[in-house]
């Protein structure tokens, strides 16, 4: 029996010289690698300064640090996420809050966002590009500057998503236009696969020097901004303004959330290819769409024809009727459908959540969906039996 997962990393021969290049060299971390995927990674979403950690969660981690949360502000996100999403704001001793999704769409209901941060005590906004479905970050930006929140975008279903906005150009997802920071990852499932991986990016440099520094334990190696006097740590009496090239300072404290130069070098060679998959993505999500175009138990995301132009489709998410029987009956098949994702306020920790909002629409996208394969190297053939098992489950 075949197997297919819901998402798959597709390495080829050129990633693997790649890496094998890394380990021949004199870095595997902290080189050359590292800083080239960060220039390389922002010149394909339109990002001036990136910043790239060790995976998505610290991403989100230091850029909330880096933005900074005021005392007594929440933080606004989407229950249809991974826990991470909410997870960043907890990590720094906020407090979360969830606003429910568009049920057309199934990401962030933008309306209800304007509602609960008129109301006060909002810091800040953290809009996920759900499924490759860009946010329109224009009409985010606009809620938060007139209640001073700044926005942080999820972008790790997105790299090579768009919108188009008010003045019809096209927006990418992460590229700092309207956000104040967005993050990437570089799971093996996602567009760009590094094993593990993440990116900060934004059009602020000041912010995204917070995330570095951060990102390596606090601690830097600027004489400008030094605290202890040259003589006390080895400099000259004669000029103890010339510090020695060994010293450094920690002046906050931070974390050992780096990417090495072995991941980045995969990364490198897969961005390579990251326009040709999101090609195929997007001509696998077409057949989808009209596959299931005539049956009446699966629903797809309803978009009109600039969202579904600028969605990046790292998932292909469906509404099912009798889903966990569908689910069922797929596995029996070989067919590894998956479900994103529980709703956060389902999850224990964040139980409490649930009584704080109205989150029907949510609950009802869980009751439902239900994600297909959606990965570059699917074969047509192999989306046509996935197809014909679905559709052969229905009468």
């Amino acid at each position: 029996m075949r197997e297919i997962p819901y998402g798959r990393q597709h390495i080829t021969e050129d990633d693997i010289r790649a890496v094998a290049d890394v380990l021949r060299s004199d870095f595997l971390t902290q080189g050359p690698a590292v800083v080239e995927f960060e220039k390389k990674f922002g010149e394909y979403i339109g990002s001036p300064f990136n910043a790239a950690v060790s995976n998505g969660t610290a991403a989100l981690h230091l850029a909330v640090m880096a933005l900074g949360l005021p005392p007594n502000k929440r933080v606004l996100t989407t229950p249809i996420t991974f826990a991470a999403s909410a997870n960043c704001v907890s990590f720094v001793g906020g407090e979360i809050e969830l606003i429910d999704i568009d049920p057309r769409t199934f990401i962030i209901d933008l309306n209800r966002v304007e509602d609960r941060v008129r109301k006060g005590d909002i810091g800040g906004i953290i809009p996920v590009d759900f499924a490759g479905l860009a946010v329109n970050m224009e009409d985010v930006r606009e809620i938060a500057d007139r209640h001073g929140c700044w926005v942080l975008e999820d972008a790790c279903h997105a790299p090579g998503g768009f919108f188009i906005d008010s003045k019809e150009k096209q927006v990418n997802c992460g590229s700092g236009v309207y956000e104040d920071a967005a993050i990437f990852s570089f799971h093996p499932v996602k567009h760009i696969a590094a094993g593990e991986g993440g990116m900060v990016t934004s059009s602020n440099a000041e912010l995204l020097g917070k995330v570095e520094k951060l990102r390596t334990h606090g601690i830097h190696k600027n004489a400008d901004q030094f605290m202890n006097e040259g003589t006390m740590v080895g400099a000259s009496p004669s000029n103890s303004d010339e510090y020695p090239a060994w010293y450094y300072e920690m002046d906050e404290l931070g974390y050992n959330y780096r990417m090495t130069d072995i991941q980045s070098a995969l990364a490198l060679s897969q961005l390579q290819k990251a326009e040709s998959g999101i090609t195929r993505r997007r001509a696998l999500a077409d057949r989808y769409i009209q596959a299931f175009s005539d049956n009446p138990n699966v629903k797809v995301q309803s978009l009109n024809e600039r969202e579904r132009k600028g969605h990046a489709y790292h998932l292909f998410v469906i509404r099912a009727q009798n889903r966990l029987g569908l689910y069922t009956h797929l596995r029996s098949k070989g067919i590894f459908a998956q479900v994103h994702y529980i709703p956060l306020h389902y999850l224990p920790y964040y139980k409490h959540l649930g009584s704080k909002t109205d989150l029907s629409n949510a609950e009802v996208y869980y009751d439902h969906c239900l994600s297909l394969p959606m990965f570059p190297s699917l074969s047509d053939e192999e989306q046509e039996y996935v197809i014909e098992s679905v559709n052969f489950f229905y009468p």
